[in-house]
């Protein structure tokens, strides 16, 4: 078949080249009787492998399975190989088109259209991989969009012409030059790597979270430092895999360096803090601090640039790390440290004051949540009111006095409840007013 293509633009020459090409195969191999033994194999080979996955998915199921209490390292292996039985149907249908084709070989020397059988049979288990067995989005459009593809483009016999093309076009920046293909391969393996990279991070991070031995700024510090080793090994394999020599960086670097100097030494300032901060250990997760502004909170999560604390009406306060070295910060939770607490208090002036003491550190005593270690509750006289005799109860808690734990709240209630049941009357202000040159009563 001929036809003039000199009119048409030349991406439409090309692509009519490769259906004329594709179509004068097809119609080689319709001529041909090796051809047609070749068709007959294949489905031959199909309908076998469909007979061996179905006769093979329930045992092997069946062993592969796991108990439901079973937690250990085999058990997720044979959990995670279930995922690929899916992949029964096209592993048989390859493994036994191989053997067909080098009968087919011995026979008539040719194997062309058995061969094309096998890489469709690629094409199906790329499919069954996307569509079955992956479950991350991101694996998943990277499968459909560029794995599917370049498959059914190896199934055809079209990657490596392709392919050629792409490194052939070349694209130039200035001095620089590069292949079309250089470029798609260095997307593609930074995609790849920086998905694997933060894929490793999350789970190293969950391993080190799981690690109670270690403190919690050291468990922080690990989690930062393995961070930092992860990725900047793919940003070196990925300089590698593109051709980009590493002293070429040396420029990069240089003007990295200068932007820390004028417009980034803020953000390398609290990003040093932070390293601080987590080597010292003076503030981290679940620490209830107090600023400098009077602001407090709990910490609730640590960031490269800051700390993040949330409030007791739940609103979050985003603190540079910088403000933790530079300014005075109240810790009042050092990890679970004990912390003492003042209640104030009063009695009336008809009280015998001797007993009081006795009374409320006795009462204060018996909440849950008051230690006697280091000290236990101390009952100080503070002073003489204008309406009553004024004390004051110390005592130790585990935890800090905030909207989860009523410690103040809850001491008072019994302070009140112990001088009823003594019948010690709590004064309340009262004044004698006076009044001079009033007419005398009749």
């Amino acid at each position: 078949m001929e036809w003039d293509l000199s009119t048409q633009p030349p991406i439409v020459q090309k692509a009519l080249g490769f259906v004329l090409q594709g179509y004068e195969i097809a119609v080689t191999w319709l001529l041909m009787p090796a051809a047609w033994s070749q068709f007959a194999i294949l489905v031959v080979v199909y309908l076998a492998a469909v007979v061996l996955a179905r006769r093979a998915r329930k045992p092997l199921i069946n062993l592969l399975t796991p108990s439901k209490d079973s937690t250990s390292i085999l058990s997720k292996l044979r959990h995670y190989l279930l995922l690929f039985v899916p992949l029964l149907l096209p592993v048989f249908a390859y493994a036994l088109a191989g053997i067909g084709e080098q009968v087919i070989r011995s026979v008539f020397g040719s194997g062309a259209v058995i061969a094309f059988g096998k890489r469709l049979f690629l094409v199906l288990a790329a499919r069954i991989i996307v569509r079955d067995i992956v479950s991350d989005p991101f694996l998943k459009i990277f499968g459909r969009f560029v794995l599917l593809p370049v498959m059914v483009l190896y199934a055809f016999d079209l990657l490596d012409p392709l392919t050629e093309r792409l490194n052939a076009t070349m694209i130039s920046l200035g001095n620089i030059s590069f292949s079309v293909m250089a470029l798609l391969r260095g997307v593609m393996a930074g995609v790849i790597l920086f998905w694997l990279g933060r894929w490793s991070n999350d789970q190293s991070a969950s391993f080190l979270s799981r690690q109670e031995a270690m403190r919690p700024a050291t468990r922080q510090l690990a989690a930062k430092a393995a961070e930092l080793f992860i990725f900047g090994l793919a940003f070196i394999l990925l300089m590698n895999i593109m051709g980009v020599p590493l002293t070429s960086l040396a420029v990069l670097g240089g003007a990295i360096g200068v932007g820390l100097g004028f417009g980034l030494q803020k953000i390398a300032s609290n990003y040093i803090s932070g390293v601080i901060l987590l080597l010292e250990g003076q503030a981290t997760v679940g620490d209830f601090v107090e600023l400098d502004s009077g602001q407090a909170g709990t910490i609730v999560k640590t960031t490269a640039r800051a700390m993040i604390l949330e409030t007791f009406d739940g609103r979050w306060i985003v603190v540079p790390n910088e403000d933790f070295i530079t300014t005075r910060i109240i810790n009042y939770s050092d990890q679970g440290s004990a912390n003492r607490i003042e209640v104030a208090f009063s009695v009336s002036y008809d009280t015998d004051i001797n007993l009081v003491p006795d009374i409320v550190a006795k009462a204060v005593a018996t909440h849950p949540g008051v230690l006697n270690e280091p000290e236990p509750p101390d009952v100080e006289l503070r002073g003489f009111g204008d309406s009553g005799i004024d004390f004051g109860v110390e005592f130790w808690v585990n935890g800090i006095d905030d909207g989860k734990n009523k410690y103040a709240s809850d001491v008072l209630f019994l302070i009140w409840n112990a001088l009823k049941e003594h019948n010690i009357e709590i004064p309340y202000p009262h004044r004698v007013v006076e009044l001079r040159n009033a007419p005398a009563a009749e």
